[in-house]
């Protein structure tokens, strides 16, 4: 059966005067509201104007720099203005932003610099960032590395106490051909040379796992950004018009954050009030002091602040809205939520490939306990046989997702076949299996990836796994997903261990430190003398689910 809230899908998500491309969303709330603040950072504030004058100056000395139409740049950042400004910046140059995790070790961050091609990177002025990010960058050929101080960036006397007090960890920047402080990006002068773009270029490429758990970069257009944020705008018509403020405390290097906190607020005419993670105490100080209209979230996210806030807790009063996304919402963890705040928590569902919202539940009445809402507008969503794809199921069935709509990925980078596996007659095949109620409300019930959602954030096994067969005790490994009542879902490791290995779990632990990130490392290993085989002899993990 296929549900959406528009009869016929639109080719063209704009309309008469919307933007055409992501540098147009900054340009028209610069014209529109100039000295409107659009982003606050630990209470460093910078309007809309001097946003757009920046992005303007950067632009010119990325392409001074050699940048041009169609290469890529890496931004390994925090949430900080730096990446507000150099993501428009560079696309402005009409480059293509890479967003990466500088929380990846050395090796995920070879794969994305060297799969992309990207020939600049930015890096904060942290010593161990930089030292995974170099190394990493000069094997995979990027050309320079542009380093972002973060005390610059803050607010005077914050900015005195950081140096002060992450002085050990604070980078000298290396006085080399290699490496540029990026106050000399700041110093270009002209207006950036106008390129050739067009809507359906490549903006963004944000990797994922896709389906088969190998990284991989979803290829999203100015379109297809441009389209989600717009849904957005749709979507949200039963909210007040007037412009937000926004905390933004998601990494903007995952498209959940990229869009609904950035895009969507500069889009808006809002302002951002940026942290560089979340620590709950520095959290809460900021929501008191900004009392912010609208929070986007991760389960883990809720469930810590379930722990520590009530009806009278500073800062969430003026909360209009409250959307969560990236993993499974608990429905006990949304009912706790929901009590201690008095307003409406609503579940998405989206994925990188669709940058990345497909449903969403109301944000101003109360959704289907356990749902993740009716199909987002102007996007259609069938569900497929498992056993024949080219059939639809009826209500109340389950079958595989498929999605379409003017968010969706033009494909994988440099992966025609892959594309070609998951971009299907008009649709993008999901992986996760859903049903629909009678009322159009979808409700995920399986995943056909091997994907774990953990903390908002996606773990691929097969990383986990390779990294763990190097040790030379490990003979077999296997990992699932295992549920886990902080982060939903964890990794769990099944081993088979060499005759005679005295390895313990502390031992792999160890020895996983260097070569995985810290969100990926098993919460359990454990070890058997077989593991479950198909019948052809490959590893099977559905008896170790339980499926």
């Amino acid at each position: 059966m296929s549900r959406s809230e528009r009869s016929a899908p639109v080719s063209d998500p704009r309309e008469p005067g919307e933007p055409r491309l992501l540098p147009d969303l900054l340009a028209q709330s610069a014209r529109r509201s100039p000295e409107s603040v659009a982003l606050d950072f630990m209470g460093r504030s910078m309007s809309y104007a001097g946003l757009a004058a920046r992005v303007e100056r950067v632009a010119r000395a990325l392409q001074d720099l050699g940048l041009a139409p169609g290469d890529r740049m890496c931004l390994c950042l925090p949430n900080t203005s730096y990446f507000v400004i150099l993501y428009f910046a560079v696309l402005r140059a009409g480059g293509i932003v890479v967003a990466m995790n500088p929380l990846y070790t050395e090796r995920e961050m070879g794969h994305v610099l060297a799969d992309s091609g990207a020939r600049l990177l930015a890096v904060p002025d942290d010593r161990d960032i930089h030292a995974k990010a170099s190394a990493a960058a000069g094997a995979a050929g990027v050309r320079r590395i542009i380093v972002c101080p973060i005390a610059a960036a803050l607010p005077p006397i914050k900015g005195i106490a950081y140096r002060f007090l992450a002085r050990r960890s604070i980078l000298r920047v290396p006085n080399d051909e290699f490496h540029l402080p990026y106050r000399m990006l700041e110093r270009a002068t002209g207006r950036p040379a106008d390129r050739a773009r067009d809507p359906g270029d490549v903006a963004v490429l944000q990797y994922t796992g896709g389906t088969t758990g190998v990284p991989k970069g979803a290829m999203l257009t100015h379109a297809s950004l441009i389209a989600n944020a717009l849904q957005m705008r749709d979507h949200d018509r039963g909210l007040p018009s007037t412009p937000e403020r926004v905390i933004g405390v998601l990494p903007m290097f995952h498209v959940f954050a990229l869009t609904t906190v950035l895009n969507y607020s500069i889009l808006t005419g809002a302002e951002i009030v940026l942290l560089p993670r979340f620590e709950l105490d520095s959290f809460l100080k900021t929501m008191a002091r900004t009392r912010p209209h609208r929070l986007f979230a991760v389960p883990t996210l809720i469930g810590k602040l379930n722990e520590h806030i009530g009806p009278h807790t500073p800062g969430f009063k003026r909360l209009r809205c409250c959307i969560s996304g990236g993993a499974p919402l608990p429905p006990e963890m949304l009912a706790q939520f929901e009590r201690h705040t008095g307003i409406v928590l609503s579940e998405g569902y989206g994925l990188s490939e669709a940058s990345p919202i497909v449903a969403s539940n109301s944000l101003t009445e109360k959704g289907r306990v356990g749902s993740v809402g009716r199909p987002f507008p102007r996007t259609t969503i069938e569900l497929r046989d498992l056993d024949d794809l080219s059939r639809t199921v009826p209500a109340g069935a389950a079958g595989e997702v498929w999605v379409s709509g003017p968010q969706v990925m033009r494909g994988y980078w440099n992966r025609p076949e892959e594309s070609a596996e998951v971009l299907r007659d008009g649709f993008l095949r999901t992986g996760d299996v859903g049903r629909f109620d009678a009322d159009g409300f979808l409700f995920l019930v399986d995943r056909i990836k091997d994907l774990i959602l953990c903390g908002g954030y996606n773990v691929y096994p097969r990383v986990i796994e390779d990294a763990l067969y190097e040790h030379e005790d490990v003979l077999e490994v296997t990992v699932i997903g295992v549920p886990d009542p902080y982060r939903g879902e964890a990794p769990k490791a099944f081993v088979r261990k060499r005759p005679g290995s005295a390895a313990t779990a502390d031992d792999l632990r160890a020895f996983l430190t260097s070569r995985i990130s810290k969100i990926e490392m098993p919460r359990d290993i454990e070890f058997r003398d077989e593991l479950p085989k198909t019948l052809i002899g490959k590893l099977s993990k559905k008896e170790l689910r339980g499926d």
